[in-house]
């Protein structure tokens, strides 16, 4: 029999809940995190897991990185004051050592540390014979694999209880999120390892707290199994990311407005309707597969021409001006301009690979 997830919420088969960890962006002072937790447990009852950042990995020097190894008591004697566990971020396998040492409950691995193999694997080392939850943010830039990657290193080290934390990826390009959330890739984590709980941390998605409400339901619609929410109980006085905290008092609100259980809709002969939907879109997928198959046939003989008369693979006039026909195109049919740069990018994309290989 498979054992149930640490990160599993479930009452019972019919009354699934999200698993929600929440506490302050850092530990500050003992004060400021016994203040914050004892709210949150007032106003959040909903909360599994308590969090506070200890070490804080920052991109400038000068910057607040954390109180250090003495806060671990801290957040420790916090936790058990209001009877929850706790969880902290690890760097490396020193963190991993001082965090067990002080009885912290669960381990997180940050989405700085994710993108490098070899911290992973230092990490994985340390977490060799020992029994603790662990979960793992994404890497900071978009890479499904390397995010797998870091999964099957602590795996192999014998860990059982593991999470995925999506926490968005860096862009270079201004958007509304400070972490873009490329929702397709935990969806396709989520297939690969269907087992593996996926928890959405909308704070650091979003980088504004007005986002974090909206961001939690759609991480619900999209089935995550829990959310990790930045929570302070004076939010304008925090000493790091300060714009993305909420209060104990509207996590309570967001939380008690969550939809968590949608349904699954599976059954042709429950939902008629639905099934003719999915045949008609199912039909056209295959259209769509077949065009793609002959336009990129006729990218390769395009290859051979342009290899024949030694003309560049790529034009970029001509690329200028499909851009500028598509964009217009998608417009008139209600497409938005960031879906149709995407998708015609990855054809352009595939597209000179196949003449660069003809």
């Amino acid at each position: 029999m498979v054992q149930p997830s640490y990160f599993s919420n479930t009452a019972n088969t019919q009354n699934k809940k999200a698993f929600v960890i929440a506490g302050p962006c850092s530990a500050e002072t003992e004060e400021q995190l016994r203040e914050s937790i004892t709210q949150i447990k007032q106003y959040a009852p909903q909360v599994n897991l308590l969090r506070a950042g200890i070490w804080k990995p920052r991109t400038r020097p000068n910057s607040f990185e954390g109180i250090g190894k003495k806060a671990l008591s801290w957040l420790v004697d916090a936790g058990r004051a209001v009877n929850l566990p706790v969880s902290i971020e690890v760097a490396k396998a020193q963190h991993v050592e001082d965090a067990l040492h002080a009885g912290v409950d669960v381990l997180w691995i940050g989405a700085r540390s994710t993108v490098s193999p070899f911290i992973v694997q230092d990490i994985a080392d340390a977490l060799k014979g020992v029994h603790v939850p662990i979960m793992i943010k994404n890497p900071i830039n978009p890479d499904l694999s390397l995010w797998m990657g870091a999964i099957e290193r602590i795996e192999q080290a014998g860990v059982k209880d593991i999470a995925a934390i999506h926490r968005g990826f860096s862009s270079y390009n201004k958007t509304m999120y400070r972490n873009v959330p490329h929702w397709e890739i935990p969806i396709e984590l989520k297939r690969q390892r269907p087992e593996l709980p996926i928890i959405c941390d909308p704070s650091h998605i979003g980088g504004q707290r007005n986002l974090i409400a909206p961001l939690s339901q759609q991480a619900m619609n999209l089935h995550f199994d829990g959310l990790m929410i930045e929570t302070h109980y004076d939010p304008a006085k925090a000493w790091s990311d300060a714009a993305q905290q909420i209060t104990p008092e509207k996590l309570g609100e967001i939380l008690t407005s969550l939809q968590v259980e949608q349904k699954e809709a599976n059954q042709a002969d429950e939902y008629p309707q639905l099934d003719t939907y999915r045949t008609a879109i199912d039909r056209l997928d295959n259209y769509i597969l077949e065009l793609l198959a002959e336009r990129m046939n006729i990218s390769q003989e395009i290859g051979d021409f342009k290899r024949l008369e030694n003309i560049a693979i790529h034009q970029p006039k001509r690329w200028a001006a499909t851009v500028k026909r598509a964009l217009a195109f998608g417009k008139n049919n209600g497409l938005s301009e960031t879906f149709i740069l995407e998708l015609f990018q990855k054809i352009h994309n595939e597209s000179i690979e196949r003449q660069s290989k003809s």
